[in-house]
């Protein structure tokens, strides 16, 4: 087995301009970067400093200008298909029972319904959905749905997630919860987190490894490890250790927006 979930490798990428004569947008430029088996890595900074882009390029919806991606230690010429990715809005089809939502990656990865919903069955009671399976997103609440979401995520059969800002629509003792509850998932399926947030305080408690996203284009990733054990409590993010921290986040990011 790797030692690496996913790697980077002199990655550099840019958008052309469909203006010929106007210069191309670098946005990263020959980044490194590793990230382990089972570690929880939380991407941070300001709006339009590459982080959306770095989940496009793991996930193969665009192709670096140089380098190479390493998913489980593997190269691959296509990456669709390769990480469970979970975007802002859960996406689920109105028009499908909750059990056939959550159903259908296994369907796409070709299992007949009849088992897809089986296997569904016996892990909607571990995501919190327990007799939702007949009912339709536009019965539950915002942080069903988003279970709901991340079920379907981990059912694309990776062990590397990525997380863009699954929360951010949720009021906040809805997000609080539902924070907690993905730690809770993590440390169960063991699978490799890379979750983008704007929210620092939700970065400390839920990372082992903060990058933070500065400099445009990006060379490199400021990497903060987080100082707090597992399993942690949201009160653990008032240490003075863990403040000092929060404090350092946010005048880089504040640096950020000044340029």
């Amino acid at each position: 087995m790797s030692n690496s979930a996913l790697q980077f490798k002199d990655i550099s990428f840019h958008y052309k301009n469909s203006n010929e004569n106007a210069p191309e947008q670098n946005v990263l430029e020959k980044l490194s970067f590793n990230v382990k088996p089972g570690e929880f890595i939380s991407i941070v900074g300001p709006s339009g400093s590459g982080k959306s882009t770095l989940f496009k390029l793991i996930t193969g919806l665009e192709e670096p200008s140089f380098g190479d991606i390493l998913i489980n230690g593997e190269s691959y010429d296509n990456r669709l298909g390769r990480v469970g990715y979970m975007p802002q809005q859960d996406l689920l089809m109105p028009w499908r029972t909750i059990l056939s939502n959550a159903a259908l990656p296994l369907e796409l990865k070709g299992v007949k319904q009849q088992d897809a919903h089986h296997q569904v069955m016996g892990l909607l009671e571990e995501f919190g959905l327990k007799g939702t399976e007949h009912k339709y997103p536009s019965d539950l609440s915002g942080g069903m749905r988003q279970r709901v979401s991340f079920l379907r995520t981990v059912l694309s059969g990776s062990n590397v997630l990525l997380l863009d800002e699954p929360f951010s629509s949720l009021d906040a003792i809805t997000r609080l919860t539902m924070q907690e509850w993905l730690l809770d998932q993590w440390e169960k399926w063991k699978t490799t987190v890379l979750f983008i947030t704007h929210d620092v305080d939700e970065a400390l408690f839920l990372s082992d490894r903060i990058f933070v996203f500065t400099k445009s284009p990006v060379k490199k990733l400021e990497e903060v490890n987080v100082p707090l054990d597992r399993p942690r409590k949201l009160r653990d993010i008032h240490h003075p250790e863990v403040i000092q921290l929060k404090e350092h986040l946010l005048d880089q990011l504040r640096a950020r927006v000044e340029l």
